[in-house]
């Protein structure tokens, strides 16, 4: 019997397996159309920043015992309110901004575990572990990508003008800064959901490369919402794949595939692969 026969046996008998198989595919989707928005506004770095940011309010959530997202959303988007501030009202630029706040908040989220006494589960936060995804997290993560995909088909119109172009949106009547601000919410939501699926530090990752490789392959953002929700899907449940039947930690394993499934499209994607650009310049 190989691997995969097994892995597709004990997706039929454990419900703990089932549980983080549901729960990949959806961080897996959301990561990926979410993450669109990000790399074609130039906010990877602010990503990286929130992802950071949230550590401070699960060690918060993880004293007081509540559920983890509320404390992540709260201070992720605390961060990203904070950076703004500190960019609008200075002479720092942004990404200034970015480096100082989310530094400090994870050095501060990094204390706070310490004193919680809870290193096992810092493992858990920092890298995550989908085996140990619970009910009530599978049903959290549901409503959130039900959020995903209501914002993103209310608000396409808007949110495609405001990224290719911001200042034909000002004038075109378009409130950018709240449209910015809502995007930052979501952001904040899709990274605590995927605490548990891929953890804090490679939360980012899912974020930018499989909507990366949808770039690579389409220049309709229509598609490459499509593109890059099938290519964080399929990084996660291959990823969860090799996660169980080698013990590997499910974040890594998950970002992993991802970086693979974006290897291959570099090099082969018909208009932006690394082979056609290299036949271009030989012709």
């Amino acid at each position: 019997m190989t691997s995969i026969q097994s892995f597709i046996m004990a997706l039929g008998h454990y419900n703990f397996l089932q549980s983080a198989l549901l729960a990949s595919i959806m961080v897996g989707l959301m990561s990926g159309v979410i993450g669109s928005f990000i790399i074609l506004r130039g906010m990877s770095l602010m990503g990286d920043a929130i992802s950071h940011s949230v550590l401070p309010g699960v060690a918060l959530a993880y004293m007081l015992g509540i559920n983890l997202l509320w404390g992540a959303a709260g201070f992720g988007l605390f961060a990203a309110l904070l950076i703004g501030f500190v960019a609008n009202h200075s002479r720092l630029k942004n990404d200034t901004a970015i480096g100082i706040v989310f530094s400090a908040f994870f050095a501060l989220g990094f204390i706070l575990i310490s004193m919680a006494e809870s290193s096992t589960n810092l493992h858990h936060i920092l890298f995550g572990n989908v085996l140990a995804v619970s009910d009530q997290d599978l049903m959290t993560t549901a409503f959130i990508l039900v959020i995903v995909l209501l914002f993103v088909v209310l608000l396409f119109k808007e949110l495609q003008i405001t990224s290719f172009d911001p200042h034909f949106a000002q004038v075109y009547g378009l409130n950018t800064q709240a449209i910015q601000y809502a995007l930052m919410i979501v952001l904040t939501l899709v990274t605590g959901s995927a605490l548990q699926t891929v953890g804090i530090i490679l939360i980012v990752a899912m974020l930018i490369t499989p909507a990366a490789t949808a770039f690579l392959w389409t220049n309709r953002l229509d598609w490459m919402l499509v593109l890059a929700a099938s290519f964080g899907l399929l990084a996660s449940v291959v990823g969860l794949y090799f996660s169980y039947t080698f013990n590997w930690a499910s974040g890594p394993a998950i970002v992993l595939m991802a970086a693979l499934i974006f290897l291959v499209s570099f090099i082969l994607a018909p208009k932006q692969g690394f082979i056609q650009k290299l036949g271009g310049q030989h012709d």
